[in-house]
């Protein structure tokens, strides 16, 4: 009877309830109906015990030093950098959008704080140069994707933490396909740029205007090479790295640039745990799931069904992006990670993926189901900034959609570009 857990959670969606509540009412039932009362006592305290650890404390983290940089201004800065390189081509303020999502993922890794802070600035901007509404938030929702994928990265904190991987492989792995995604982007947008007769953003800047530039953007830009740097050194840890990088915000916020103010910092450090919190029970509720997911043998029933299906991993990995794929439309990725993660990924260890080249795949697809419609989260979010309807900007999307599926097969089936860097550095095998 306990098979039914997730049927019986994606019908609590269906009516409305929030994921969190359903990852705990879904099992909860099932355990009730079933007489294993001693079990919904176990799933209910696994939320607290799913939130206790010292690995995810790097998300709150990551989340502050987000809010941070964001209030001091540094995201101005990195607006101001791009439009420095890339302002003066045809369609620049798309090719700015782009480029600074990218930059933006090396300090914040969220898709969600990507869209709200750069759409704020960059959408109003788009608009005064004559793009429709809904390009500019369709750009800018499918552009936010970049920040979970380049590292620091909250959803590939998740997965390994769930999964029993290596924090900085996984940081390490996500650097060439974030870089795809992102010029993929670059490349669709000039094709439309020419088609279309897009705007040029600005002058072509002197090489000394960039220097300029680059000098306002160099501590900002700093960021994730202090993170990533410190990892491979082995000076500290992910989550201690995500402790330095909210004292290096600020240090940068006060006695650098000088952007922030002391009555600033409580509605940054109340914004930052409301997000925390949403992410951390989120956690704790999946982990939960997660129990009822190994009482149920589901996932020995899966890699049954999923073998009969093909011998092939390669036949497999492509079914399973699909699947994968078709998850992201309706569920957040933190959530679908921590309950799939556990099912899909020892079905194609055992078939000689390797693990970590499967983390990226399903990392990746599943942030990119954050734009994806009709459920995806960065949807909602540029809908909220630019006043634009979720409809209009799904159909604006789909041009970037498709790039990003694109690379999505590269990555899986050219395991080196995502493979070689944690090679290099002795990260994966």
């Amino acid at each position: 009877m306990l098979v039914w857990f997730l049927p019986v959670f994606l019908v609590f969606l269906l009516v409305g309830l929030p994921v969190f509540f359903g990852l705990l009412a879904a099992p909860g039932l099932l355990l009730w109906l079933n007489g294993q009362e001693k079990d919904i006592t176990l799933l209910y305290r696994n939320v607290y015990n799913g939130m206790d650890s010292f690995p995810l404390m790097a998300i709150p983290f990551f989340m502050l030093a987000g809010e941070l940089m964001n209030k001091g201004g540094i995201t101005m800065r990195l607006v101001e950098f791009s439009q420095a390189l890339m302002g003066h081509l045809r369609g620049g303020l798309a090719h700015v959008n782009v480029l600074s999502s990218m930059l933006f993922a090396g300090l914040s890794g969220s898709a969600v704080a990507d869209t709200s802070a750069l759409g704020s600035m960059l959408i109003p901007a788009m608009e005064k140069q004559g793009y429709t509404t809904r390009f500019a938030a369709a750009i800018t929702a499918a552009s936010s994707v970049i920040g979970p994928i380049i590292p620091p990265s909250g959803i590939m904190i998740i997965y390994a933490y769930v999964m029993g991987e290596s924090v900085a492989a996984l940081f390490l792995a996500g650097i060439v396909p974030g870089a795809m995604v992102g010029i993929g982007l670059m490349v669709m947008v000039k094709f439309m740029a020419d088609r279309y007769d897009f705007p040029v953003a600005s002058r072509k800047y002197s090489w000394g205007e960039r220097g300029q530039a680059s000098l306002k953007a160099f501590f900002p830009l700093l960021t994730p090479v202090i993170i990533l740097g410190g990892i491979l050194a082995g000076v500290f840890t992910p989550t201690e790295a995500a402790a330095v990088a909210v004292a290096y915000s600020l240090i940068i916020g006060f006695f650098v640039l000088r952007t922030l103010t002391i009555k600033e910092i409580p509605d940054i450090l109340i914004r930052a745990g409301l997000t925390s919190a949403v992410v951390m029970l989120l956690v704790g509720a999946a982990m939960a799931f997660k129990t009822v997911v190994s009482l149920s043998h589901t996932p020995e029933h899966l890699a049954e069904f999923v073998l009969t299906l093909s011998k092939d991993p390669l036949v497999l990995l492509f079914l399973i992006n699909l699947l994968l794929f078709v998850v992201g439309m309706f569920l957040d990725a933190g959530p679908a990670i921590i309950i799939l993660g556990p099912i899909l990924g020892p079905i194609f260890v055992s078939l000689g993926v390797d693990p970590i080249h499967f983390a990226i795949i399903m990392s990746v697809n599943l942030t990119v189901g954050l734009a994806t419609p009709p459920m995806g989260l960065v949807l909602f979010v540029a809908s909220a900034v630019s006043g634009e309807r979720v409809e209009t900007i799904s159909k604006a999307i789909l041009p970037f959609l498709a790039v990003e599926v694109i690379v999505i097969f590269l990555i899986t089936y050219i395991p080196a570009l995502s493979m070689t860097i944690p090679r290099l550095t002795g990260f994966a095998n």
